[in-house]
């Protein structure tokens, strides 16, 4: 009976602590799987490595001297027993439930220490992995790479031993305690025998010892203190509390050697006394003496003891957000741009974008959906070369979304072996607009039809911002892949992606890790079988580097033909010197408002880089982690640790660089920090006399701040156009802009900063005060509020400042959209420039109306007429453009849009044979900028 009952019990001990390790080694196991099938093994197996490491040999030390002390402290007073359960029917089983009792106890101790020790791999490694940045700080003169590599790890190692003797100290105390070794009865100095006092003495000895290392490497968290007139040590710091950290440090130490005399003594008054002395000096050397010295001795003269700290904050804080090499010149805003001039800068005219994202995207969804499973997520920005011309244009991937499938499809072979990818792109110029108000579109349809150079050869999106599910391919079914007609056409996957699962034993580790038993009974499975997770691309490439911070926003592009999407990296820290972190810059909850940057700039971070694009085929799933930046020390020891991961620029082909861009988050964040450090003079930054801030503009109704916005321009100085990031800044509570700042994204300029300062002397008119001149301008407002009362609903959409030939341009698109609709469309162009604003149909119109025709303009108004169609013809071709207006809007209300956009193709056909009679008759088609 006895036996069974052993059984039992031993099954059940088992089946409660084997499970949970048995779910853990088979997720390892599966992980090892797919980190092989992405060729990143080695990746895999060194992080995984060291965490065992660093678990293993937390768990084992942790253990073995937890039980070395409760043994000692047993020992010690062999002669006494437990007396806890004296007064029970278990007392004679005392000893058995305290031993059991404590082993427990410590195996959680050590099973706690061991969890939070695997989590510092990384800090492990990148100690032994330091690179120099070639930089001291300038309080200890310790290399940066000291306070990003090695001070993390030396801090974490001194908390690892305070724990480790803490817990001991309890453990022997309470064995001590229950066991009537410290007499409380007794005189103080007397309540303890000779060796435990002596087993205490030297555990608090080591206490005391790692107390006085944590004062000494406090010192240089005086780096990093938010409390004074800037981040990083004031001159209190430097002067009084370094001094108060040092002297901490050594009366800790005494302490412990007074511990450790105390032990050839009959009392304890010795550390008694120690303890004392040490919570005076604490009291006095962190408190009253860094207290007084800045109350009496700082603050009547702060600026000046201030001023070298100032230095060190502008200086450092520049140098960790790379700011400290933009180059600055005047703009002088002359405004003096012509009619020369603007055809001198029609590249950047053609590819001003009139389109606003985000009634692009409601239109892209309305149009180009056509099925309620598939989804636009966003609209990217990019530029290719289109018909051997440098465009701008606006693309966004279709995805499919499994939850909106309708509920009686939604089965396990639909969502797992059946909707497995969404399909092709939409792509359209961000100038161009139809005689309805809509976006051109280069690239449509399913599949996508292509009215330029640009082919897409493989349009299914296996991987991307919506695949959130795991899937299988190459299955005995095949799968869905894209609606054709009244019937679907259906495909068999042929790419590399995906983790092989070809034996029934692979099955059963994936059913087992995902919780899903129909992996493991399905018929559908063959030797061909592969399972795809990890297809959400943020979440993909966080498995493979979670050290690194990705972008929110990746970006779509087409190259030979195939989807690859790029994703920006970062580097960042929070451990550099004097760096003031974004969190706390001065107001920063305008930017943070933001969930993409809020999520980059968590966790006080001061240091950032974009050193890394990861490009991600959405295809087969590949991944290239592709170095931008070879000089980050960050990423140099990141290639330290991991040498196979990243791929070297030069091997990356020309027309894959071609699309990387300079990161609109990384912009934003180094531009919120040159809000304040664009001043270099300590005096002034200490009255913060030039702050600046994001300019505002109003959308739908509401005041929000202007964000970075990507065009193509030719800056001043240069002689091509280029693809440039761009924001405009205004002084604080001032309207008015101060300078405008660029980022360039081209060839080997990729990277570099440029600020432009208007005269201080003149008003340059912000977007505010462009937005309010709209405002006040009686025809526009008048129109504007004509068409919000009849039913409509008035978006104005980005108002972009374009600077052109040493002036400023600024043009707002106007949009409507039904109450009730979701289709916007572009109805007016709202230009300003110097005095004058007007609201045009199109932007050439509206630059016409403030600069006058070019003599190409005053050509095409009066043209040799051609001899006009018989009329009968010309009724033929009206009555059939009604009939084919009337079947469009009937498709639009019925909700097809696929055939509403084919009657519209039909419609332009036919109001572009009319068009071919004498001017006389209007011209019906609308369009803005060049169509060519």
């Amino acid at each position: 009976m006895k036996s069974a009952n052993k059984f039992i019990i031993g099954f059940l001990l088992v089946v409660i602590f084997g499970l949970p390790f048995s779910q853990t080694l088979v997720h390892i196991l599966t992980e090892a799987w797919w980190f092989n099938s992405v060729n990143f093994s080695d990746v895999f197996w060194t992080r995984i490595t060291w965490k065992i490491m660093a678990w293993v040999g937390t768990f084992i030390i942790y253990g073995l001297f937890l039980w070395f002390n409760y043994w000692m402290a047993q020992r010690l007073t062999r002669d006494r027993a437990f007396r806890f359960l004296d007064a029970s029917d278990l007392a004679h089983y005392t000893d058995t439930i305290a031993n059991s009792a404590v082993l427990v106890v410590i195996f959680l101790i050590s099973l706690a220490a061991a969890t939070t020790s695997a989590s510092a791999w990384e800090t492990i490694l990148k100690y032994l992995n330091a690179t120099d940045f070639n930089l001291t700080d300038p309080i200890y003169q310790h290399d940066i790479g000291f306070y990003l590599f090695q001070l993390p790890f030396y801090e974490g190692l001194k908390n690892w031993v305070l724990t480790l003797l803490g817990w001991s100290l309890i453990l022997s105390i309470a064995v001590y305690v229950l066991k009537g070794t410290i007499r409380l009865d007794q005189y103080w100095q007397h309540f303890l025998t000779k060796d435990v006092k002596t087993h205490l003495s030297l555990l608090l000895a080591g206490i005391a010892l790692v107390i006085a290392i944590g004062f000494w490497l406090e010192r240089y968290e005086l780096l990093y203190n938010a409390d004074g007139v800037v981040y990083g040590a004031g001159y209190t710091d430097a002067h009084a509390q370094r001094l108060a950290f040092w002297i901490m440090s050594v009366i800790s130490l005494l302490l412990g050697l007074s511990f450790i005399l105390a032990i050839w003594q009959n009392n304890i008054a010795l550390p008694t006394y120690g303890i004392g002395i040490y919570m005076i000096a604490f009291l006095v050397f962190i408190g009253l003496f860094p207290w007084f010295q800045q109350r009496f001795i700082v603050e009547p003269n702060e600026l000046e003891k201030e001023k070298p700290y100032i230095e060190h904050n502008i200086a450092y804080t520049r140098k960790a957000y790379d700011l400290d090499k933009v180059p600055t010149q005047d703009y002088p805003a002359e405004g003096q741009l012509s009619r020369q001039g603007l055809q001198d800068n029609q590249f950047t005219i053609r590819n001003i974008r009139l389109w606003d994202y985000r009634p692009l995207l409601s239109t892209y969804r309305q149009l180009q959906e056509i099925r309620l499973y598939y989804r636009f997520n966003d609209v990217d920005v990019d530029r290719y070369t289109i018909d051997d011309n440098y465009r701008q244009v606006m693309l966004s991937p279709r995805e499919l979304v499994y939850a909106q499938v309708p509920d009686r499809a939604k089965t396990w072979v639909n969502e797992r072996l059946k909707y497995t990818h969404g399909y092709g792109l939409v792509m359209s110029p961000v100038n161009i607009v139809t005689e309805d108000g809509l976006p051109e579109l280069f690239i449509q349809d399913i599949p996508p039809i292509s009215k330029v150079d640009l082919q897409v050869d493989e349009s299914a999106i296996y991987y991307g911002e919506e695949t959130d599910t795991y899937i299988f391919t190459g299955t005995t079914t095949q799968e869905f892949d894209y609606p054709r007609g009244d019937a679907n056409a259906f495909t068999n996957y042929e790419g590399n992606g995906g983790v092989p699962i070809p034996s029934l034993w692979q099955r059963l580790a994936y059913a087992y890790d995902l919780g899903d038993l129909k992996i493991l009974i399905s018929n559908y499975f063959a030797n061909t079988s592969r399972i795809h997770y990890h297809r959400q691309i943020q979440e993909r490439v966080s498995q493979v580097a979670p050290f690194l911070r990705f972008d929110q926003d990746p970006y779509i592009t087409l190259i030979d033909g195939r989807l690859q999407w790029i994703i920006d990296a970062y580097t960042i820290s929070d451990r550099y010197p004097y760096s003031e972190p974004v969190s706390q810059s001065n107001n920063a909850s305008a930017i943070t408002q933001d969930g993409d940057i809020a999520q980059m700039s968590q966790g006080d971070i001061n240091y950032i880089r974009n050193s890394v694009k990861v490009v991600v085929d959405a295809f087969n799933g590949t991944m290239q982690f592709v170095v931008v930046d070879e000089d980050d020390p960050v990423l140099q020891t990141y290639r330290k640790i991991f040498p196979t991961l990243f791929t070297a620029q030069d091997e990356i082909i020309a027309d894959v660089k071609a699309h990387f861009r300079y990161p609109l988050d990384l912009f934003t964040i180094q531009a919120q920090m040159y809000l304040s450090y664009h001043m270099d003079n300590p005096q002034v930054f200490y009255n913060r006399e030039d702050l600046w801030r994001f300019p505002t503009e109003i959308y739908e109704g509401n005041e929000q701040i202007v964000l970075p916005y990507y065009v193509i321009m030719r800056l001043p100085e240069t002689s091509s156009h280029e693809f440039i990031l761009i924001l405009p800044f205004t002084p604080v509570n001032k309207d008015n802009m101060v300078a405008w700042m660029a980022a360039r994204s081209d060839g080997e300029n990729y990277g570099k900063l440029l600020l432009y300062e208007f005269p201080k002397q003149e008003l340059v008119y912000g977007p505010s005060q462009i937005e309010a001149r709209i405002d006040q301008n009686p025809q526009i407002s008048q129109q504007l509020t004509l068409w919000s009362q009849e039913g409509s609903r008035v978006i104005r959409g980005d108002l972009l400042v374009i600077p052109i030939d040493q002036s400023l341009l600024y043009v707002e698109p106007v949009y409507l959209r039904a109450e009730q609709g979701e289709l916007p469309e572009l109805k007016r162009v709202i230009v300003a420039y110097a005095k004058e604003v007007v609201m045009e149909e199109t932007l050439e119109e509206a630059l016409a109306t403030i600069f006058g025709e070019t003599q190409a303009d005053v050509q095409q108004t009066t043209p040799t007429l051609p001899s006009a169609p018989p009329k009968e013809g010309v009724s033929k071709l009206a009555q059939s453009a009604l009939e084919t207006y009337q079947k469009a809007q009937e498709a639009m209300r019925q909700g097809n849009w696929q055939k509403y956009g084919q009657y519209q193709q039909e419609l332009e056909s036919i109001l572009q044979q009319l068009n071919q009679t004498p001017k006389s008759a209007p011209d019906l088609r609308k369009s803005a900028g060049d169509q060519n």
